[in-house]
């Protein structure tokens, strides 16, 4: 996997920049969305590791396509298919997402606590978070009950570990020193 998003990194970017040039960023998503979704086919992959030349490929992937590409996306997927690089769109799509939420000062912030967030508590903790941050913030809560009270919170490489069980296991670390 890693191969293909080394591979996919300059086709995102420059897939990226264009779309924020255009002022199309949704458009764009939408289209790798969906190439992303067609390249994930297993009778497309069949299809694509068996035909090699580079116009079938393009071919076959815009008819499967159709309306969903415009004409700059047909191009990109033509571009991609004369380099052989088409099994790598969804690695694309994730680069340009990634592209895109930084673009945009936006990050996804996992929760997990031990029962339910209410609406008013998402709202407070996001608040805290955009403070923070210093970006726009999106909340995946979990419940697990294992966490017992409290919270975890994950945002990229930062962990916040309030909950029980963590401050459980630090006093159980401590103890045993």
């Amino acid at each position: 996997m890693s191969d293909l998003t080394n591979i996919a990194r300059p086709y995102a970017k420059a897939a990226f920049d264009y779309a924020v040039e255009q002022n199309a960023l949704d458009a764009w998503l939408q289209m790798l969305v969906f190439a992303a979704e067609v390249a994930k086919d297993a009778q497309v992959q069949a299809y694509l590791r068996t035909h090699g030349t580079a116009d079938k490929q393009a071919d076959l992937f815009i008819q499967v396509c159709g309306e969903q590409l415009n004409e700059q996306g047909r191009n990109f997927v033509k571009v991609m298919a004369e380099n052989h690089r088409l099994l790598a769109l969804p690695e694309v799509l994730a680069a340009f997402v990634a592209h895109k939420a930084a673009y945009e000062k936006e990050i996804t912030v996992e929760v997990t606590s031990a029962t339910a967030l209410t609406t008013a508590q998402q709202d407070k903790l996001i608040a805290a978070l955009s403070q923070r941050l210093a970006r726009k913030v999106k909340l995946n809560c979990s419940v697990n009950p294992e966490v017992v009270g409290g919270m975890l919170i994950k945002a990229g490489d930062m962990v916040i570990d309030g909950s029980v069980r963590g401050k459980l296991d630090r006093l159980a670390t401590a103890l045993q020193s």
